[in-house]
This record gives C-alpha cells, sequence and structure tokens, in this order.
C-alpha cells in the first residue's frame, strides 16, 4: 500500500517571492509562508503562534506567484513534503524540510500586486495558461 504525503496550508507570504531559473532554464521560486494559531492557555489568557514554511514552486506557476504576489499577500498551497540534505561550506550536513506546491491559490487582495492586468487577485486561481504542474527534476537542476 502506497503512503501518503499531503500538505495543505493557508496563511501570508512573509516576503516577495524569490525566483531563479534552473541551468535549463525552468523557474523555480521560493515562498515563506507564515501560519498562525491562536488558542486560550489554562490561565484564559490568548495566545498565538506562527509557524514559518518554506514553499518551492516549479515552473510557470512560480512565475505567476513572482507577477501576481507579494509581501503580506494571503496564498493557499496544496503540495507534499520533502527534506532535502547537503553538505555546508564548513563540510557540515544540513537538512531542510519544504512544501513542494503542486498548486498555489492566490485570496484576497493583501499586500502589493505585482504587474498591470492579467489575474486580478481574487480567490480564483489566475488562467490555466499560466499554471504548470510540477515537475521531477534532479538535485542538479535545482539552483540553491
Amino acid at each position: 500500500m502506497a503512503g501518503v504525503n499531503r500538505v495543505i496550508i493557508l496563511g501570508n507570504l512573509g516576503a516577495d517571492p524569490e525566483m531563479r531559473y534552473t541551468g535549463s532554464g525552468t523557474a523555480v521560486a521560493n515562498l515563506r509562508v507564515a501560519t498562525s494559531r491562536r488558542y486560550t492557555t489554562k490561565d484564559e489568557s490568548a495566545k498565538e503562534d506562527t509557524e514559518w514554511h518554506r514553499v518551492v514552486v516549479w515552473g510557470k506557476q512560480a512565475e505567476s506567484c513572482k507577477k501576481y504576489l507579494a509581501k503580506g499577500r494571503k496564498v493557499y498551497v496544496e503540495g507534499r513534503l520533502q527534506t532535502r540534505q547537503w553538505e555546508d561550506r564548513d563540510g557540515n550536513e544540513r537538512y531542510t524540510t519544504e512544501i513542494v506546491a503542486e498548486q498555489v491559490q492566490f485570496i484576497g487582495g493583501g499586500g502589493q500586486s505585482k504587474g498591470s492586468g492579467g489575474y486580478d487577485g481574487g480567490s480564483q486561481r489566475p488562467p490555466q495558461n499560466d499554471l504548470d504542474s510540477p515537475a521531477d527534476f534532479g538535485d542538479d537542476d535545482i539552483p540553491f
């Protein structure tokens, strides 16, 4: 039986998307998304915890994110968790866990929308021709 690796988050961008291209010209956008949880403690004081998520978006969908998203904008992300390992400059093993986005939806009009015309920032997805399904890429294709 196969397992399930599925992540869904709804949060706000903590910074503008960072865009890069692989050696073969494929767009890669990195998003920093904050999700918050509010609750009441035993002593009835209100508390809020914020969790930060690294999100990687590939292809034309990455280009749409760069074009239409900005810090503060609310986004809905569906994807899968992926942990990568690498060696830093000092020879230490490092790990990072990130969400590889399969779908990104731009919600509301928060933040500064980029560009003119096109997607209006509503809760609908941008036109389908601006989106691609994520592809599998080797470590040599990742520019970071």
